[in-house]
């Protein structure tokens, strides 16, 4: 059996968080894979600036579900004074218990304009953010999430590390891959193993946890306190189920017929449909369909159909309509979600060259939330 994770006052009896992910960690998702299992359920990346300045995206943004016991939040920015208030905010306003700083970030409108992965290269304005940051939550846990580097040449995660303890920071999360990789090949462990004995603050693990068994492998093979989920649970929010049993030392594990992962897209939409409206949730569950389904044999004109529903009533009659079948195991270890080939990161202008400039790259705080 696994100890839990523990960030500052805050226990995790279950060493697993749910990644943040735009567009997709948002309280009903949340909720869902909460029901499934146990941990630390992140909000979609909220942007200081945004939330500073009142952004109606942002706070909308913001909504948490009543079951939600520890708010969790994860925030971007480039700025130590808008990180710093922007804290304060969510601790203050909206109940937040946990803030994870986003230092991951690999998409190219992020780092052209120095931030996410781009950032702890400027290490002075790293540890200028970080502690900006934890000064503002006060007793509410900082953690960081970043990745190995920019790019090889360029790596950055060891300073990172411990500039982050330095600065009061409860915990770092590692993805073992540079921001050149995006998310293409295979994530390199090796580096979050190298950062546990670096650091003495606990050190998260994420990357390629596809099943339960990875994740205790992951930590088996590294030492790290506890994982991070991202691509993993698309379409499988019951995978935290079984890493609750996985990380309690039970062996058991899902594998539900096409008519339970029926059930659980209808409970999907349904909570989509309470927080956003009917016609407004069934259309952002949309994205979720193809994922649910991989691997089931459904025709194409069911696909099509359940790619375009638009209510909670005829979602159910298209899931009707598909004949019950066992889970398809082969798909079980697979990847799931955005793959991409590498690609050379976009920085701005001259930021390779001064590791030790304290300012905040011109025009990088984004106003619009979601990453």
């Amino acid at each position: 059996m696994t100890a839990p994770l523990r960030l500052g006052p805050l226990t995790v009896d279950t060493p697993v968080v749910l990644a943040p992910m735009a567009g997709i960690t948002n309280a009903a998702y949340r909720r869902l894979c909460g029901e499934q299992g146990a941990g630390l359920y992140v909000c979609e990346m909220i942007t200081s600036r945004g939330l500073v300045e009142g952004d109606e995206t942002t706070r909308k943004m913001l909504v948490f579900d009543e079951a939600e016991t520890v708010r969790s939040v994860q925030l971007y920015g480039t700025d130590p004074a808008y990180v710093g208030r922007a804290t304060e905010i969510l601790c203050a306003e909206y109940g937040v218990a946990h803030v994870d700083l986003n230092f991951g970030c690999p998409v190219p409108k992020v780092t052209r304009k120095g931030g996410g992965a781009a950032l702890p290269w400027r290490r002075r304005l790293f540890a200028d953010i970080v502690r900006s940051a934890v000064r503002a939550a006060k007793d509410v846990p900082v953690t960081v999430k970043t990745r190995i580097g920019i790019d090889r040449e360029h790596v950055t995660y060891l300073d990172a590390g411990r500039t982050a303890q330095d600065e009061g920071a409860a915990a770092i999360t590692l993805h073992g891959r540079t921001a050149d990789q995006l998310y293409s090949g295979t994530a390199d462990w090796s580096p979050i193993a190298r950062l546990v004995e670096a650091v003495d603050i606990p050190v998260l693990g994420n990357g390629d946890i596809w099943e339960a068994d990875d994740a205790l492998r992951m930590v088996a093979d590294t030492g790290c306190a506890g994982v991070v989920i991202g691509r993993g649970c698309l379409g499988r929010p019951w995978l935290f189920g079984d890493l609750a049993a996985a990380f309690a030392g039970r062996p058991e594990r899902a594998l539900p017929t096409l008519r339970e992962v029926a059930d659980v897209m209808h409970r999907h939409a349904g909570l989509l449909a309470a927080e956003h409206g009917e016609r407004h949730g069934c259309s952002d569950f949309r994205k979720h369909v193809a994922w649910y389904l991989k691997g089931f044999s459904v025709g194409s004109d069911i696909r099509r159909a359940l790619a375009m529903v638009s209510g909670l009533d005829e979602l159910a009659d298209l899931l009707a309509r598909i004949e019950d079948q066992p889970y398809p195991t082969a798909v079980l270890g697979a990847p799931r979600g955005r793959t991409t080939p590498p690609r050379a990161v976009s920085l701005p202008e001259g930021w390779l060259a001064d590791r030790d400039d304290p300012r905040p790259p011109a025009g990088a705080e984004l106003e619009v939330s979601g990453g």
